[in-house]
């Protein structure tokens, strides 16, 4: 999401004739991300933020998005996902004391609920499953205790999922549909957010950002039922789903209406997404090649 994210702020930043500087840290491990950065118009550095020495040379600025986190990997490395999840958000938040923060977490932090129900709510218990989950609940927590002890302002965004042609649960179910590999039904129903639109939410939740944190949810309003998504990607793909397990009680899903009663997010709808999807696989289409693993329930990753 990072680089989508980037170009976001500079197109909007250039429509609104703001003359900003973004700016962009990141280890750049990926070829040509850097340089797609600075065509958008930000500022790549390249910068290993769990080394203190480079988080001190980074320039002031009023606001962050911090969006640093590791989900996949865990279960062999687990001291990793800590130290990523847990330790650089306190690292970043005590070296920009003085600005505004967005900070990504997951919906991972909330148990499974029953998939009749709306789904977690911001104010309800977190009881996170596995590791990955443990580590985000941590960074929360951790988040919150510099907030009040430093008076830094903050909004925590529980996205859960974010999706695109190139990568998310829609191309997930694609993908195998189109390996003709069955789909696992486990994890019966699931909440989906088109990207731009989760990145427009992260942009613009900087002006609820308080103290103590600001907390939203952030996907799409609709329950949707993985078996209904893989018969309507099948029909357009020309490619019959085939399915093992049955559907759970219950789902991990959240109830964003606070989200989209504050900001109105949707600009794209799930059937448009669908379409979009589909045709980009039926033509070849990239993937990022990182399976988001929704139908995990042991919280394995």
């Amino acid at each position: 999401m990072g680089p989508s994210l980037v170009s976001l702020a500079c197109r909007a930043s250039r429509d609104a004739g703001v003359n900003r500087s973004i700016i962009a840290v990141s280890r750049f491990t990926e070829p040509g991300v850097a340089e797609r950065i600075a065509t958008a118009g930000a500022i790549p550095l390249v910068a290993d933020l769990l080394d203190g020495r480079a988080i001190e040379q980074l320039p002031d600025v009023p606001n962050v998005i911090f969006m640093v986190g590791q989900k996949f990997g865990t279960a062999d490395d687990p001291s990793s996902t800590w130290a990523l999840n847990a330790l650089l958000p306190g690292l970043v938040m005590q070296r920009f004391a003085s600005s505004k923060l967005v900070a990504f977490s997951t919906g991972n932090v909330y148990p499974f609920v029953p998939v009749d129900s709306a789904g977690s709510a911001e104010s309800d218990p977190l009881d996170p499953v596995g590791e990955y989950a443990m580590s985000a609940v941590a960074r929360e927590r951790i988040l919150t205790f510099l907030a009040g002890s430093q008076h830094t302002c903050v909004t925590v965004l529980r996205l859960n999922y974010a999706v695109e042609v190139r990568y998310g649960v829609l191309r997930d179910l694609a993908d195998r549909i189109w390996r003709r590999e069955a789909i696992d039904l486990t994890v019966g129903y699931v909440n989906v957010i088109w990207q731009r639109d989760a990145n427009s939410i992260a942009l613009r939740s900087l002006s609820y950002s308080a103290v103590p944190p600001f907390v939203m949810n952030v996907t799409g309003r609709e329950r949707l039922s993985v078996r209904a998504l893989a018969q309507r990607l099948g029909d357009r793909l020309g490619v019959a789903p085939t399915f093992v397990g049955r559907e759970s009680d219950t789902a991990l899903l959240s109830d964003a209406s606070r989200c989209h009663e504050l900001l109105d997010p949707a600009t794209v709808e799930t059937e448009t997404i669908i379409d979009w999807v589909a045709s980009w696989v039926r033509g070849g289409g990239r993937s990022f090649g990182r399976p988001t693993h929704f139908e995990e329930r042991e919280g394995g990753f």
